[in-house]
């Protein structure tokens, strides 16, 4: 049981990191990041668990996404917007045509991927 509980709190931690650094980073993907900490924090540590779906930043989308598998439609469109705002100084930034046309496909997919979410009612 103290392997399964140290493998989640790894995975947590790590996706943790990770979405943070997708906060500044447009090529990482913050929400699902957060969302696989919340879930891996859940199974592993309660304090940090805690943390997690009680920060100011994360929390609304954390527990809309728990509680209802869905997301505000605000929510989304910040979501959607940033994503699209950072891919763009991304696109605009390389000089490289395969890795622009590279962005822009993940920026695609990733909105995309915002947009199927389902709308809280």
């Amino acid at each position: 049981m103290a392997v399964k509980r140290g493998f989640f709190l790894i995975i947590g931690l790590c996706s943790l990191v990770l979405g943070l650094i997708g906060v500044v980073l447009p090529l990482l993907p913050t929400v699902p990041f957060i969302l696989l900490a919340a879930f891996c924090f859940s199974r592993s540590n309660d304090r940090l668990h805690h943390w997690l779906v009680n920060h100011p930043w994360f929390a609304e989308g954390i527990r809309q996404w728990q509680s209802n598998r869905a997301l505000s439609r605000p929510l989304k469109k910040k979501a959607m917007l940033m994503s699209v705002l950072s891919f763009g100084v991304s696109i605009a930034i390389v000089s490289i045509v395969w890795v622009k046309m590279m962005l822009l496909c993940m920026m695609l997919f990733l909105v995309f991927f915002l947009w199927r979410i389902p709308e809280l009612e």
